[in-house]
């Protein structure tokens, strides 16, 4: 939705307070410390349940030689696995809280914590090595690398009377502290900044640096600024590179200004600040806070998943895929069997006879892109202009990735980064920029797991769409070299409704098959070709950022429907009893005639199977003129389990007319 929501939160509420330690282990917060007022500080822990938002104050067990840590602020709090990480922070000595005696702290404890809610105890680890100083308002991140096992933790910076820039290592599995030696530029002392950790690289923003006078920094540290500097430590090789200077100017305001004591979270390879206090030789009451919220995409995404079938007919087709996080949107593209015209296109011809799959009863249906466990994915492109729901008017197919010393960051200035509207309408430029927010929301409620069942439009029997009743659609051997794909469209949902594809000039398509990001098409220019009946389409499709277009999908394979056949049964229930299960759906929306049949086929355990984990092989349960049927637990016990997404078992229901089976419906029931 991108908004931001008060939750109601209940239980055990903290009271407000500022300079805390913070982290996130799944759907739970742990909270510890900071200033609840001038001079009174917190030793409190407190625990967030943010699936339920219910808070619990919780006391974890005194180590077992020495004391606990005492009431602190500017501490860093770092997880990593199933403990955290306390050191250092600020203690004030004197017991008046208006009469503030500040001692800065180095002392490192552990944390235990029980599995989903709750936490053991702390403990006072033995340390090797050199005790980073005191200091406060610093980070700490923890790295592991892929390839060796060893996490790390990283201190850098923080204050202790003056601003530093000094970087300590503490090896976690044998307790021992270091300093390593760093190569390229150290960014300038500084407290009140943020460090985070993407990929093999740790991120550092912002914060109090001392004010220099003539190029020197002074010694005590007595004036000092806010910063909008950017910088990353290459973690592998423990080299500084620099991407935004401290005196970079920034006239049109594409970057964050300069700021402190702000948030940032990393989520994937994309990285959100927000707020802080501005200020520049300001004395603390009169600092600005800033009320702005930024991102940076830091690399191009992966690739999403195959593109996935929900519902095929005549002359289109309805498609999923998986979503992938910190997206701007989705290029779709397909590719088709039959010789597809260069230059001259059809008219577009509508709302295509399709319709989205409801729920109905007690069972909760949904489609999602986890369905088609077995249907080869070859690339295809569509738009489908009379529908708002996912096209996205854009021509973003060859962003390059732009260099972060000149990123290009943007405020949020709308809801919404890229409008559902007709492609070629409009023009949207991607970039590195804050047009499109993290989106929080809650999960999906779904029922029970004996009742959860996805469904969706498989083609199934040879009559209509070449599927044999007995075995999974064959995969076909895809070859992508000299392929011409055909832009479907930009998306913003993983799910297109596809009746059409663009047709490329003849010059773009020789440019466009050798580097398929050599262009930025401009679809308002282009001609428009329907979908055709009893045809192959292939499938892919790649995700957008603000660094451009990723790579994409694998080949999926889809067949339109041949006219005259039956559509697909709809509405598919399951119900559940003690020693079977009940089958249950309603007759085709386009039976195109006499509907003599329907079919149930459930998928099956076999030695093929393992061969090809992909190919599902399916065995008919039903046949017959009821639109219900019985699986017994006997059958039940055969039954494959598809982990494709969620584990699942998979039926397929198909109807028959007098010119045979038309397209199945495939049901996945959540197990």
């Amino acid at each position: 939705t991108n908004q931001w929501f008060l939750p109601a939160v209940r239980g055990d509420i903290p009271p407000g307070c500022a300079a805390h330690g913070f982290v996130c282990d799944g759907t739970r917060i742990l909270v510890f410390g900071g200033m609840v007022e001038y001079g009174r500080y917190s030793n409190d822990l407190y625990e967030l349940q943010a699936s339920r938002w219910l808070w619990k104050k919780v006391k974890p067990r005194a180590p077992s030689t020495g004391s606990p840590p005492c009431p602190r602020l500017g501490h860093s709090f770092s997880l990593y696995g199933n403990k955290c990480y306390l050191f250092g922070g600020l203690a004030n000595e004197s017991e008046d809280s208006n009469n503030n005696v500040p001692r800065y702290l180095n002392d490192f404890y552990e944390l235990e914590l029980q599995h989903g809610s709750g936490v053991v105890g702390w403990s006072i680890p033995v340390t090797k090595g050199i005790l980073p100083s005191p200091r406060e308002s610093h980070t700490a991140i923890v790295y592991c690398r892929k390839d060796l096992g060893s996490p790390k933790m990283y201190i850098f910076g923080g204050m202790c009377g003056c601003r530093l820039n000094d970087l300590w290592e503490l090896d976690i599995e044998t307790m021992t502290w270091s300093r390593p030696e760093t190569k390229g530029t150290v960014p300038l002392p500084r407290s009140l900044h943020t460090a985070n950790v993407i990929g093999n690289k740790m991120y550092v923003f912002g914060g109090w640096v001392p004010q220099s006078a003539g190029g020197e920094i002074s010694a005590h540290d007595g004036e000092w600024k806010c910063t909008g500097s950017f910088s990353y430590l290459n973690l592998d090789t423990t080299e500084w590179i620099g991407l935004i200077s401290d005196c970079q100017e920034d006239k049109s305001n594409l970057l964050p200004g300069p700021r402190a004591g702000h948030c940032a979270v990393a989520v994937g390879t994309r990285l959100y600040i927000w707020s802080g206090r501005d200020g520049y030789r300001k004395a603390w009451n009169n600092q600005v806070c800033c009320k702005d919220l930024w991102y940076l995409d830091t690399e191009k995404p992966p690739a999403p998943s195959q593109v996935q079938l929900i519902r095929a007919t005549t002359n289109s087709f309805q498609v999923k895929w998986d979503e992938v996080p910190t997206v701007e949107g989705y290029l779709l593209q397909l590719h088709a069997d039959s010789p597809v015209p260069s230059v001259a296109g059809i008219p577009g011809t509508g709302v295509p006879e399709t319709s989205v799959l409801s729920s109905q009863g007690g069972s909760s249906l949904h489609q999602s892109p986890q369905s088609l466990p077995s249907v080869p994915y070859p690339e295809m492109k569509v738009d489908h202009p009379s529908q708002t729901n996912n096209v996205i008017p854009n021509n973003v197919r060859n962003c390059n990735c732009i260099d972060f010393r000149n990123a290009h960051w943007e405020p949020d200035t709308s809801r919404n980064t890229i409008n559902p509207q007709n492609v070629g309408e409009t023009n949207v430029q991607v970039s590195l920029s804050s047009n499109s927010l993290l989106k929080v929301e809650g999960k999906e409620k779904v029922a029970a797991p004996e009742n959860k069942i996805t469904q969706e439009t498989m083609k199934n029997h040879a009559d209509a769409t070449g599927f044999k009743e007995s075995n999974a659609p064959s995969l076909l051997p895809v070859c992508t070299s000299n392929r011409q794909w055909y832009d479907v469209g930009i998306f913003k949902n993983s799910s297109a409704v596809v009746s059409q594809f663009y047709l490329l000039p003849e010059e773009t398509l020789s440019v466009s098959n050798k580097n398929e990001s050599a262009d930025v098409l401009d679809y308002r220019l282009l001609k428009k070709q329907d979908l055709f009946p009893g045809t192959v389409y292939r499938f892919r499709v790649a995700a957008i950022n603000g660094c451009g277009v990723g790579p994409f999908s694998k080949v999926s394979e889809f067949k339109t429907c041949i006219p005259g056949f039956p559509g697909a049964p709809s509405t598919v229930k399951i119900t559940k009893s003690v020693d079977c299960i009940h089958l249950s759906w309603e007759p085709p929306a386009s039976p195109s005639g006499n509907i003599l049949e329907y079919s149930a086929y459930l998928a099956i355990r076999s030695t093929q199977l393992q061969e090809n984990p992909s190919q599902l092989v399916f065995m008919r349960i039903y046949c017959g003129l009821k639109t219900s049927c019985v699986v017994t637990a006997a059958q039940l016990s055969n039954a494959h389990v598809d982990y494709t997404s969620r584990p699942a078992i998979v039926f397929r229901i198909s109807a028959k007319n007098e010119r045979g089976y038309g397209p199945a419906t495939q049901v996945r029931w959540l197990q």
